[in-house]
């Protein structure tokens, strides 16, 4: 798995918030605090997270899902192999941004245990859309 491989499926399942390049993977990679699960589909890469675990806490920075790919449960089975692997680094809980207009990953997440903890107004931004406000959500792993 390339950090061109990642950016290929966050570029097909994202615009708003504007897709990451291969370069921000790759300096994810590196970080010891940051970790990877993946899923493929048909022997392709067709979902992945990214995760980072500091002191007690974790974050989801991102969680994608090709196109042709969703519907199939794999965002959930990333976010619950995710959360094991975040509590066995001794995350307590688990926090996470998602657009307000990403109505299909609120529900994911809201299924997982996740709850609104903040707003952040006109967070997320990229040419030719209008600023989307991001939810913050937060889940107690304990």
């Amino acid at each position: 798995m390339t950090p061109e491989d990642l950016a290929r499926v966050h570029g097909a399942a994202f615009s708003l918030p504007p897709p990451w390049p291969a370069a921000d993977f790759a300096a994810f990679g590196a970080d010891p605090a940051c970790f990877l699960v993946t899923r493929s589909d048909g022997g392709a890469l067709a979902a992945f997270g990214l995760f980072r675990v500091v002191a007690d806490e974790a974050e989801v920075l991102t969680l994608a899902t090709a196109p042709l790919a969703r519907r199939k449960g794999l965002a959930r089975d990333i976010m619950r192999d995710a959360i094991a692997r975040a509590q066995s680094r001794g995350a307590r809980r688990c926090f996470l941004e998602v657009a307000a207009t990403n109505r299909a990953a609120i529900l994911l997440y809201q299924s997982l245990g996740f709850t609104q903890v903040g707003l952040r107004k006109a967070y997320y931004r990229a040419a030719g859309h209008s600023a989307v406000d991001a939810l913050v959500f937060r889940a107690i792993l304990d």
